[in-house]
C-alpha cells in the first residue's frame, strides 16, 4: 500500500461518529458545561441592575440631569448591591460605582440649585420689567 497511511486510531470506513460530548463536563454533558457539582455554585451572571446603575450614574453626571438619573442610579445601585450580597448575581464593583456616581450626581445637583437660588439667576434680563 504505497502512499496510504493506516492509523490504528481511526474507525473503519462507514462507522458512525461518536456521540457529542467529550467536553470537560464528561460524557453526556454539552460542550463547555461543567459536570454536576462542578464550579462550587458561584453565581455567573452579572447583575443587570448593577449595569443600569453604572450607566445612569455616568449619564447623570455627564448630561446634567442631576436629580432624575442620580436618583435612578442610587436606587438601582442599592437594589443591585442587595441582590449581589444575597449571592444571586455578580458585579459588586459595578453596583458600588453606580451607587457612588448616583449620590455624587444628587449632591452636585443640590449644590447647583443652591448656587442658582443664591445668585438669583432666575431674575436675569429675560424676566426684568425694565
Amino acid at each position: 500500500m504505497k502512499g496510504r497511511h493506516v492509523s490504528y486510531n481511526e474507525p473503519p470506513y462507514g462507522t458512525p461518529p461518536p456521540p457529542p460530548g467529550g467536553g470537560y463536563g464528561g460524557p453526556g454533558q454539552p460542550y463547555g458545561q461543567p459536570a454536576f457539582g462542578a464550579g462550587g455554585g458561584q453565581p455567573t451572571q452579572t447583575s443587570v441592575l448593577a449595569i443600569v446603575s453604572l450607566v445612569t450614574g455616568i449619564l447623570g453626571l455627564l448630561c446634567c440631569t442631576y436629580f432624575v438619573l442620580g436618583i435612578a442610579a442610587t436606587v438601582t445601585g442599592f437594589l443591585a448591591k442587595k441582590e449581589i450580597d444575597e449571592g444571586k448575581k455578580t458585579g459588586k464593583g459595578l453596583a458600588i460605582a453606580g451607587l457612588s456616581l448616583g449620590i455624587a450626581s444628587i449632591v452636585i445637583g443640590v449644590i447647583v440649585w443652591i448656587l442658582i437660588i443664591a445668585t438669583d439667576s432666575f431674575s436675569g434680563s429675560l424676566y426684568s420689567d425694565f
